[in-house]
C-alpha cells in the first residue's frame, strides 16, 4: 500500500526509525543500550524517496530528510 503523504502537509508526524542509532551505554553493567529513535516534525515535503519534515532544535529551524527505507511506524498529529 502506498500513502499520498501530500494529504498530511503541514501536519506534525512522530516518525519511529527503523534503525537502532544513539547507541549509549548503561552506566551500572557497562554494556550497550541501543535506544528507539524518532524524528518529529512538521511535514513540509513528499519526495519519491522519503519525507521532509521541519523542527525546532536548539532554538533554530532545522529541516530533516527521512528516507521511506528507515521509517518503522509514523504517528500523525494536528489532523
Amino acid at each position: 500500500m502506498r500513502i499520498d503523504w501530500t494529504e498530511y502537509l503541514n501536519q506534525t508526524l512522530n516518525i519511529t526509525m527503523n534503525e537502532n542509532y544513539g547507541v549509549t551505554t548503561d552506566p551500572n553493567t557497562n554494556q550497550p543500550v541501543y535506544e528507539i529513535v524518532f524524528k518529529t516534525g512538521r511535514l513540509v515535503s513528499a519526495f519519491d524517496d522519503g519525507l521532509l519534515l521541519e523542527a525546532m532544535r536548539e532554538g533554530k529551524m532545522v529541516k530533516i530528510f527521512v528516507p521511506y527505507g528507515s521509517i518503522k511506524c509514523v504517528e500523525i498529529f494536528d489532523i
